[in-house]
């Protein structure tokens, strides 16, 4: 994963260079807002049906042809409706110089395409063949930085619109390619669409969770675009960009990781606790050099995407703490799931992306894109709050309702 990451992200860098570069702040502040906005309901777009089933192959791998016909059935009818709501609500959301046709593209982009390559990558996550999980990943960012390139050869200066186009094809065609890969690989998918009204409920979780995950992460930038400018917006946008860049490493680890702490949590959380402890320690070794790298680094922006670019510097200075958070609410939360605590985790990421946008409808037109800086940097700093609390206080009550526990407080009683 971490080899694979490190191409990704080394194509990326390339990929959102040429981007940034060519649509100019503007135009890439308004791709940005509608990337936001459908970022948080594409969570939604399989119904967690993904995470399900590498809960369910880790600790069963005869599971599988179940849960991936589930997947794709659940995928197909979920995109379905989301897309159609998306199109309705981004005409409220969205300021009107962003063409509706870009909404379209970039919605079917991402709630059918991207979400169909994630389940595939889920896919081979779930029997830990990671090297096919990472070539899915680099695929993806490859084709679309074929596309970007094919994209400034023909229009010397590009529309959003333009790039939605080009970034529509590219993901559809890593999208079939990347079904092709789990047919011949894993095998063929059994459509039985029965699940157990516990498991949907679990999946509903797991898409609250993540589309919570994705308020806090990106509705800034879709608020940015309508409370603020579209400049604005590019320049926290490239910033939020290159935090996220500055973290695939770490994103390596906790998708190696995922299938174990399932496995673990089968124990309960004190279990799925130890397991992360080690992996913590790493990654938040390397979340404190990263984010000193990023304070240090930040001035070399301009010259690299521009010189509109040059308050980038700034907002990436002040975003360089998020790596260091989000090391912590990542691991915590996975904890908490592998050990069935999926609502408690739901929970906690909603609390947040209400504090999120609360604080976003305050601090933007206030400040700008200062204002979304520091409401990122709040919301995570309260959600890795939030996620170390729960688990402690789940694993202090696991272990004093042991067993063990219960017999010596009876035998005491007696």
């Amino acid at each position: 994963m971490l080899v694979g990451l490190g191409f990704k992200l080394i194509i990326q860098a390339a990929y959102f260079t040429l981007i940034a570069r060519s649509l100019g702040a503007q135009n890439y502040g308004a791709f940005v807002g509608v990337v936001g906005l459908v970022g948080i309901l594409s969570p939604f777009a399989n119904l967690g049906s993904g995470n399900l089933l590498i809960k369910n192959v880790a600790r069963d791998k005869g599971e599988f042809g179940k849960n991936w016909g589930l997947a794709l059935v659940s995928t197909l009818l979920a995109s379905s409706i989301l897309f159609c709501l998306l199109l309705l609500v981004s005409r409220f959301l969205l300021p009107p110089t962003i063409p509706a046709k870009l909404v379209m593209l970039v919605a079917a982009s991402d709630i059918f395409g991207t979400t169909l390559t994630v389940v595939c990558g889920q896919a081979f996550v779930a029997f830990e063949r990671l090297k096919w999980t990472a070539s899915i990943n680099v695929l993806l960012s490859a084709i679309r930085l074929a596309a970007a390139i094919v994209l400034i050869s023909l229009y010397h200066t590009p529309s959003a619109l333009q790039w939605g186009s080009f970034y529509f094809g590219s993901t559809s065609l890593v999208a079939l390619i990347s079904v092709i890969l789990v047919f011949s690989k894993l095998g063929l998918p059994s459509f039985n669409i029965h699940r157990s009204a516990a498991e949907f409920r679990e999946g509903v979780y797991f898409s609250v969770s993540r589309s919570a995950e994705t308020i806090y992460n990106d509705i800034d930038k879709a608020m940015l675009a309508r409370l603020g400018t579209l400049e604005a917006t590019g320049i926290y946008g490239a910033a939020y960009r290159l935090i996220d860049v500055s973290f695939a490493p770490v994103a390596s680890l906790l998708a190696a990781a995922y299938p174990g702490f399932f496995r673990a949590g089968m124990s309960g959380i004190s279990s799925a606790l130890e397991y992360a402890k080690p992996l913590i320690i790493r990654a938040l070794g390397y979340a404190s050099l990263v984010s000193l790298g990023l304070v240090a680094c930040a001035g070399i922006v301009p010259f690299v995407l521009g010189g509109e670019y040059r308050l980038t510097v700034e907002a990436l200075r002040w975003l360089a703490i998020l790596p260091v958070f989000k090391v912590l609410h990542f691991f915590f939360s996975d904890a908490l799931a592998g050990a069935g605590y999926q609502a408690v985790k739901t929970a906690v990421h909603a609390g947040v992306a209400i504090f999120n946008i609360l604080i976003n409808l305050w601090v933007i037109p206030a400040y700008s894109w200062r204002g979304a800086a520091w409401s990122s940097i709040a919301s995570d700093a309260l959600l890795a709050c939030g996620m170390v609390t729960a688990v402690w206080v789940l694993s202090r009550r696991s272990r004093i309702e042991t067993p063990e526990t219960k017999r010596l407080e009876a035998r005491a009683e007696a």
